[in-house]
């Protein structure tokens, strides 16, 4: 049997002190064991009050900062100044003017149609006239395109004499141009009102330079040149009809002259007593049937020029025929009906509209006109075949 050690009582007593020591430390001293308000639990980091965001025991708790967006973009709003009212957007279709000339068959105008005897198809639907007017004696806005080239002396007077004969007729009011070509266009006179500047212009073609005749170049030339003068325009070609060296082909001049607005074009072949000399000669010489088919084929072009427009061609045998021809382009021009109306095809693409013109009367009938006598007298309507739609971009 063993006996317990003295200095092992000692240390059992000692550690067993210590032991009741820290069992009894907290409710002996509970105001140390609460941290204070300066201190902050483990992992949170302490911010002062002013700072905010949420409270937590301690007091504020700092949060990382997040980062600042950029506003949404706000469109500015546009208004009217002041006073000014509010306007919609809306795309008007342009008015289309149609010129139409109707005649007996001897050339004489016929006057006294109204605005309900003219039906106008487009692309063969029909539409609603919205305003008819008849030229009368308004003033004439015309270019006297004449060719002047050494090809044949015949061809160079008939032009000359058609032009002296073309001025005659002019009215103080009315404006016209004088140009002259042969391998390229030259302006004589710009649009005046003096008669005597016009014959000083037509003085002054005596010789002629060049045997090269340009007419599609010209008349290209002319068709630009009207495009920046308002309300409607004329252009009188007197020449030939033969091309020789022009840097626009047939079939380009026919697309400037479809998409030419207000312009009518009339056109007197010159020559046409020579073309039929080489007919009678014909059967001796073959360079003579090759000229005659040259001739026939420039005839037919002026023709179909002048037709585009709701203009006429003609085609003189003899000088004496000049007067009475311009006498019947002065009266042409200046009592043509101009009819206005809005397409229903609203379409700027601009396509070719082919336009056709009818008189009829109450009935919607096709018109049956008499003369004094009582007798029926047949007709003719001359108006432009059609024209170019505009583009959205123009």
């Amino acid at each position: 049997m063993f006996l317990p050690n003295p200095a092992g009582k000692k240390v059992l007593g000692l550690i067993g002190a210590i032991a009741v020591a820290l069992c009894l430390s907290p409710l002996a001293a509970p105001a140390q064991s609460q941290p204070s308000d300066s201190q902050a639990p483990a992992g949170q980091q302490q911010a002062p009050p002013e700072a905010g965001g949420p409270q937590g025991d301690t007091g504020s708790i700092a949060l990382p900062k997040k980062k600042e967006e950029p506003p949404p973009e706000r469109k500015p709003e546009v208004k009217n100044p002041a006073g000014m009212p509010d306007y919609s957007l809306r795309v008007d279709v342009p008015l289309v003017q149609v010129p139409v000339l109707v005649t007996t068959k001897d050339g004489q105008f016929i006057p006294g149609l109204k605005e309900g005897n003219f039906r106008v198809l487009e692309d063969g639907v029909p539409q609603r006239v919205t305003k008819m007017t008849q030229s009368s004696d308004a003033p004439v806005t015309a270019v006297l395109l004449v060719e002047f080239a050494a090809t044949s002396w015949k061809f160079m007077y008939d032009s000359l004499n058609a032009s002296y004969t073309f001025a005659n007729t002019l009215k103080p009011d009315d404006w016209i141009a004088v140009i002259y070509y042969d391998i390229k266009p030259h302006m004589l006179t710009d649009f005046t009102r003096d008669k005597r500047a016009v014959y000083g212009a037509l003085a002054q073609l005596r010789i002629p330079m060049s045997r090269e005749v340009c007419t599609w170049d010209a008349l290209y030339d002319t068709l630009d040149r009207l495009e920046g003068v308002e309300g409607r325009k004329y252009v009188v070609l007197v020449g030939s009809g033969i091309d020789t060296f022009s840097k626009v082909r047939y079939d380009q001049i026919l697309k400037k002259v479809k998409g030419s607005r207000n312009v009518t074009i009339f056109a007197i072949s010159t020559g046409r007593a020579v073309r039929e000399m080489v007919d009678a000669y014909a059967n001796r010489s073959l360079d003579m049937t090759v000229a005659n088919m040259d001739f026939l084929q420039a005839e037919n072009a002026m023709k179909s020029i002048a037709g585009m427009t709701g203009g006429r061609s003609y085609y003189p045998r003899f000088e004496g025929e000049m007067p009475e021809i311009f006498r019947d382009i002065g009266e042409s021009i200046r009592n043509q009906y101009t009819l206005a109306y809005k397409p229903t095809n609203t379409k700027q693409d601009g396509t070719f509209r082919k336009v056709k013109v009818e008189i009829v009367g109450p009935d919607g009938q096709p018109l049956v006109i008499h003369d004094q006598k009582g007798k029926t007298l047949k007709y003719q309507v001359v108006a432009r075949e059609g024209y170019n739609a505009k583009h959205e971009v123009e």
